[in-house]
């Protein structure tokens, strides 16, 4: 029969905790992106992305990546498209579509996500992209 709406929202099945987290960032729901993080996670945006670096805490998460990337682009979306799962490992094959406010461009750029979900929390990320394509819409 599949998942009901309330069991895929109490799932901890690691897929199931990556994709609440890729429809609440989507909501702008900032509180339900928060639930799906580890207390202890770390959030690694990739050297050459405007927010290049390892983050800690949901909080830290939240404020300096999701808050950061809304203040910088219009209609951010991580789009996840095919998700890899082994154990607790989850690779997500995904894209990044938005506009730059400073400069009106837009991008439509593949990524890879790299999620670690332990206890039906997210303790790891690492993302991959193409840096130079969000760059170059970045730039006038």
């Amino acid at each position: 029969m599949g998942l009901t709406v309330s069991d895929f929202a109490a799932s901890t099945a690691p897929a199931d905790v990556v994709r609440r987290q890729y429809l609440a960032s989507a909501a702008g729901d900032l509180e339900a992106l928060r639930a799906t993080l580890a207390p202890d996670v770390e959030w690694t945006e990739m050297a050459g992305f405007p927010l290049a670096g390892t983050y800690r805490t949901p909080d830290g998460v939240t404020s300096n990546v999701m808050e950061q990337l809304g203040k910088d682009w219009d209609g951010w979306t991580a789009h996840d498209d095919t998700y890899v799962v082994d154990g607790e490992n989850v690779v997500v094959l995904a894209r990044y579509t938005a506009a730059n406010k400073a400069t009106g461009k837009p991008i439509d750029v593949r990524v890879a996500h790299h999620f670690v979900v332990r206890g039906g929390l997210i303790v790891r990320f690492e993302q991959f992209v193409d840096t130079a394509l969000v760059r170059d819409a970045m730039t006038a």
